[in-house]
């Protein structure tokens, strides 16, 4: 239940952030493209919160910008305070329904804070119930795999005793590649759209997360050096990790770290 709600409150963060750039590209494409691929940070929800238009932005200079900033991001306050005037500089033109988008930011950026709050909250919770699952130490031993990947795996696969090999595991996480024919003819195998796409997602994360892992690094630039776009092969590196955490949770076993030339 708690998992769940997190994965809705996922969805609603990602629909409340989607709103706010559209918005922001709408009235200042400029300043979307310096605060869009931060809205996650606080210090940005701030900014907006307080300062919810441009015109507002400039009005209240760069001492109050990074009075704001700087409790919030310590590190980038600065930085983030002198691309915001930048950024201002660039465009001049006050586009037709800035006034009205003035009247929105500030009430979506309050709304986006409050949900990665409550998602924060959720973290913990999700942590110590992790914490406290025999399990968890084969999960989270493999990289990649934190608390919400890992509660995840835990619900879905448990023990991985349901699933007769890796490949049943695969499929029904949907990552087993499938055929795609017409008639007579092959036209080869693409991504399943069938199975558990929370698990799926869940298992697509992780391998993304799992770059630090020279093995997996090395088994994902083999796979690009092959051709294959990026999301083509964090899937492929998704699927034959499954064939690992199967194992692992199969045997009860440690994830064990292989060099990077052992990878095949």
């Amino acid at each position: 239940m708690i998992v769940g709600f997190d994965d809705d409150l996922a969805g609603e963060a990602t629909r409340i952030a989607n709103r706010l750039r559209g918005l922001l590209t709408q009235i200042h494409p400029h300043l979307e493209r310096v605060l869009g691929p931060r809205l996650d940070h606080p210090a940005v929800q701030a900014l907006l919160e307080q300062f919810g238009s441009p015109d507002a932005l400039r009005k209240a200079g760069r001492r109050r910008l990074l009075g704001v900033a700087r409790p919030l991001a310590p590190r980038m306050f600065e930085r983030l305070v002198e691309d915001i005037l930048t950024a201002l500089d660039e465009q001049t033109v006050t586009v037709p329904g800035t006034d009205a988008a003035a009247l929105i930011v500030p009430s979506l950026a309050g709304s986006l804070r409050a949900v990665l709050d409550q998602r924060k909250i959720l973290e913990k919770r999700i942590q110590e119930l992790l914490d406290d699952h025999p399990l968890s130490k084969i999960l989270t031993s493999m990289p990649g795999i934190g608390t919400r990947t890992g509660a995840r795996v835990l619900i879905d696969v448990g023990d991985a005793s349901a699933f007769p090999t890796a490949a049943h595991l695969a499929s029904y996480a949907g990552l087993a590649p499938a055929t795609r024919s017409s008639g007579s003819s092959i036209r080869g195998e693409q991504p399943s759209r069938r199975g558990n796409k929370q698990l799926k997602r869940a298992f697509f994360l992780a391998a993304f997360a799992s770059f630090s892992d020279p093995a997996s690094r090395t088994y994902y630039d083999k796979k690009i050096n092959q051709g294959k776009r990026h999301t083509q092969a964090l899937l492929c590196l998704a699927r034959r990790r499954v064939d690992v955490l199967f194992a692992m949770l199969r045997d009860g076993t440690l994830y064990q770290s292989r060099p990077a030339s052992a990878v095949s």
